[in-house]
């Protein structure tokens, strides 16, 4: 791993976004990865700094959250938006040539801009707990809230229906769904309770919804699974066996996308970056090694 790192704001459209670098000094080709949420800061995935060796790995807050500036009008957070600042990302750190992890919400962001910049220098894709189907990744969901004990489901489905999803036995009976499915690990890792503490609501109700498995925000007709095969960069698609993004809906992506691979990570969920960290970060090396 490395033992520098630099960090600062790059400004785009006149706002400041944050970065850091580990392992600048290195030559290899960049990694840059993408937070999920929308608006979880990248906290919680920088057990990913050990890839810092033999190339720079590059992680930045999303607009809105974490260390960078705030919106005053919610409405500029979009899937369009979050593209372009990748766009900008990529320009201001002169990352001619990138590996790109998205994970979670940051595999729809990866997707979106692959497919819709069509963009050079890409030199390979990982996409880890991804969500490219929000109707699959619905179905998912509600076939796992079924398999809660009955009392836990009961108050989910009565407080979704009288719109109280922010009373607190609303929120109790989703943290035991998100100790199943989210992060099994108990108690959870401080990178991921930092990034938690830091959520930006707003951000994230407003592009996906109250919930993890109630979608009414402006991602809910995000539908890139047909698009796939359009993708023609090297894929690595990752999940865990309980995970939010199911095994059969991440096998599925992944044959929506021809030479992709995928792997598995038992005992783990959606943080299986964290629940199985040595194996993840030897599947990502050996993934990266020949590109």
């Amino acid at each position: 791993m490395s033992n520098t790192s630099k960090e600062g704001f790059i400004e785009i459209f006149k706002r400041k976004i944050w970065f850091r670098m580990d392992g600048s000094e290195y030559s290899g080709i960049p990694l840059l990865i993408l937070h999920g949420g929308p608006g979880v800061p990248h906290d919680y995935l920088t057990p990913l700094s050990i890839l810092a060796h033999e190339r720079p790995v590059i992680w930045y807050d999303q607009l809105g959250c974490g260390n960078s500036d705030k919106s005053e009008d919610i409405t500029h957070y979009t899937l369009d938006y979050y593209t372009q600042e990748l766009v900008a990302i990529r320009e201001a750190l002169s990352l001619n040539e990138v590996h790109i992890l998205g994970q979670s919400w940051g595999t729809m962001l990866a997707v979106n801009y692959v497919l819709s910049m069509k963009p050079k220098g890409i030199r390979s894709l990982i996409l880890s707990a991804p969500c490219l189907s929000v109707t699959r990744w619905h179905n998912d969901q509600r076939k796992y809230i079924n398999e809660l004990p009955k009392d836990i489901r009961e108050i989910i489905i009565r407080c979704e229906k009288e719109g109280s999803c922010d009373s607190s036995e609303y929120q109790e009976a989703m943290q035991v769904f998100y100790n199943k499915h989210v992060c099994r690990l108990d108690p959870w890792p401080p990178c991921l309770e930092r990034s938690m503490e830091k959520l930006a609501f707003d951000v994230y109700e407003h592009m996906w919804g109250p919930s993890e498995f109630t979608i009414t925000g402006t991602l809910k007709n995000y539908e890139r699974a047909n698009d796939l095969k359009n993708i023609t960069i090297p894929t690595l698609f990752t999940c865990g066996r309980y995970d939010e993004a199911s095994p059969e809906s991440t096998r599925y992506y992944q044959s929506m996308l021809p030479g992709s691979k995928m792997v598995i990570f038992e005992d783990a969920s959606h943080s299986h970056h964290l629940e199985q960290e040595t194996a993840y970060l030897n599947t990502i090396k050996d993934f990266l090694l020949p590109l």
